[in-house]
């Protein structure tokens, strides 16, 4: 394992054999540090250091540029490791925060095949020193996904990046001549019928609906060449009832907000797909804001094309929040209380008709 000098004890020839089990119940192992990484991997005020060794059950000791590792073989194996990919994380050039220390622990703990030290330094697009990246195991494969198949669907809860990483695909794809517009689009299903009652010209109207796409655009394209690139047609962003009738070629298509699109209009929108293009669909199936009883496009789309080749339905959950850490939380308990509620549907129906009852 590069950068890490293992030094574990073992029994030496000659002890008992009651000595050599007391030794070999507890390992020490020595990381040596390269001089240019130890304040990056201790962090300001050693605020990754702390985080590291809340999360480990092996003891750390760090001096100078030697980390000293001891507990159960096991654990300090599991140390090794996370202290050498956070070293290649350095190396590949990523920041290192608390938060990208915990989800290195986590990547490991989950023993996936993938390296944390390659999910988490894969640069998607950059602007003004800023690299977006993902930052989880499932943001990763959503991203490779996006590059290897025609048509991707991200479906999760909020805060998962599913439309930023889309986004920044789209610009990624389009700064390198992969396709020559980006067509950014949402149903205004929000407004109904009173879009008509608010001011404003139609244009005016729709412009809350788009703007969180506005606002991801920002963060990856300078804010003064948007009105340009959108004046000139190299990016387009529109409600979906604009894109019926068109056929859209050499272009990176991205439908946000699909859980409130009818299996109607999802069917219409997938068929706008021309030549040199690539489509890209994002929505939460537990946000749908449909009125009455109308069903999700998004929801049966994934009965309809599960087994169509060149389409990837990409899931993310909870443990993709990538925004305030609350959000998890949040997001896990809505879960726990739909998981709750279609349990104990006819229960709760027989206690409350009981309850009527008695009450008369």
């Amino acid at each position: 394992m590069a950068g890490i000098a293992a030094g574990g004890a073992a029994a030496q020839s000659g002890e008992t054999p009651q000595t050599a089990t007391a030794q070999t119940a507890r390992a020490q192992s020595k990381v040596t540090v390269p001089d240019d990484v130890v304040l990056t991997l201790v962090g300001s005020r050693d605020e990754n250091l702390r985080v590291v060794e809340d999360l480990l059950t092996a003891d750390v000791h760090v001096r100078g540029n030697e980390v000293t590792l001891s507990g159960e073989p096991a654990e300090v194996a599991f140390a090794e490791r996370l202290f050498a990919e956070l070293i290649a994380l350095i190396g590949k050039g990523s920041p290192l925060t608390p938060d990208i220390v915990r989800r290195s622990v986590g990547m490991l703990t989950a023993d996936h095949e993938e390296s944390p030290a390659d999910v988490l330094s894969l640069d998607i697009v950059s602007r003004r020193g800023r690299t977006i990246r993902p930052k989880t195991l499932n943001q990763k494969r959503y991203v490779d996904a996006i590059d290897h198949h025609t048509v991707v669907f991200g479906i999760g809860p909020a805060g998962t990046g599913k439309t930023y990483l889309a986004m920044a695909k789209a610009v990624q794809a389009l700064q390198a001549k992969q396709v020559n517009r980006i067509i950014l689009t949402r149903p205004a299903v929000e407004a109904g019928e009173r879009l008509g009652f608010l001011p404003g010209t139609l244009y005016e109207k729709i412009d809350p609906y788009l703007r969180p796409l506005y606002d991801a655009l920002h963060d990856m394209v300078d804010p003064e060449s948007v009105p340009r690139l959108t004046q000139a047609g190299t990016i387009e962003i529109a409600p979906l009832a604009y894109m019926r009738g068109r056929t859209l070629n050499d272009a990176f298509i991205i439908l946000d907000e699909a859980q409130n699109t009818t299996p109607e209009q999802m069917k219409m929108f997938l068929t706008r797909l021309g030549f040199g293009s690539k489509i890209v669909v994002t929505g939460d199936v537990t946000q749908i804001d449909l009125p009455g009883a109308q069903r999700s496009g998004l929801k049966v789309v994934q009965d309809i094309l599960g087994g169509v080749d060149d389409v990837h339905f990409a899931q993310l959950d909870s443990h993709d929040v990538v925004r305030h850490r609350l959000v998890t939380d949040i997001v896990n308990a809505y879960d726990r209380w739909h998981a709750l509620e279609e349990a104990e549907p006819h229960d709760r129906s027989g206690r409350r008709n009981g309850q009527r009852r008695g009450r008369a």
